[in-house]
């Protein structure tokens, strides 16, 4: 590659934060002081082996201390500094913040969680429409401000699914068949010459030990 030619590619790779002690039990949304169990520590300096083979440019991460926490080795890797990005922060679930999701997914309203996301609202919460208007703004201006660049964002499940499946180009409702786990990456590369253009999805929800071909597809 030339001196100052730029890549064609920005990639934009989505990691979820590292597992705490209330993943899968409980639904902490914004509530502030979660932190990562020693295994989600683990996985976060994992996270950041992976993402080593990569020329990384910028780190963002949700406000949330567990998606700090997650990406600090990354950043201190590359010796870059962590930008919070309100963006990329956890859905406001509302009343339901805090909920153990066994008793959330007793009510009558989860039924339209699961059936008709794009419908609900979480009571005096966000939408799910919400999240994904927000999550689509967000990358959109952080592609931009960093064109052939590799960036890293730390940010959450939902927000995550709901990008991944508005990027395959799927309807709002139909996110919820996305898995994402903790310290998974999901890539997207958009085009530098042609942003009108859909990001292409590379990778979803990997935990491959490699990622040192990346760059080349």
């Amino acid at each position: 590659m030339a001196v100052n030619e730029q890549p064609q590619t920005t990639l934009i790779l989505l990691v979820r934060h590292g597992q705490t002690p209330t993943t899968g039990q409980v639904l902490p949304g914004r509530a502030p002081g979660l932190q990562l169990s020693e295994h989600g520590r683990t996985q976060a300096a994992k996270v950041a082996e992976r993402l080593a083979v990569l020329p990384v440019t910028a780190v963002y991460a949700s406000p949330m201390e567990r998606t700090v926490e997650t990406a600090t080795p990354t950043a201190d890797h590359f010796g870059l500094p962590i930008v919070e990005e309100s963006g990329l922060i956890e859905g406001d679930f509302g009343d339901w913040t805090g909920a153990q999701l066994a008793d959330l997914m007793k009510l009558p309203a989860w039924r339209k969680v699961q059936r008709r996301p794009d419908k609900f609202r979480f009571p005096h919460g966000e939408s799910f429409a919400e999240i994904q208007r927000r999550m689509a703004t967000t990358l959109s201006r952080l592609r931009n401000q960093h064109p052939g660049g590799t960036v890293v964002c730390f940010s959450h499940a939902d927000p995550i699914r709901i990008a991944v499946s508005d990027a395959l180009g799927a309807p709002l409702r139909r996110f919820q068949r996305v898995s994402i786990g903790p310290c998974s990456v999901s890539a997207l590369a958009y085009s530098v010459a042609k942003p009108e253009d859909d990001p292409r999805v590379l990778m979803v929800n990997s935990t491959l030990e490699s990622l040192a071909d990346l760059r080349a597809t």
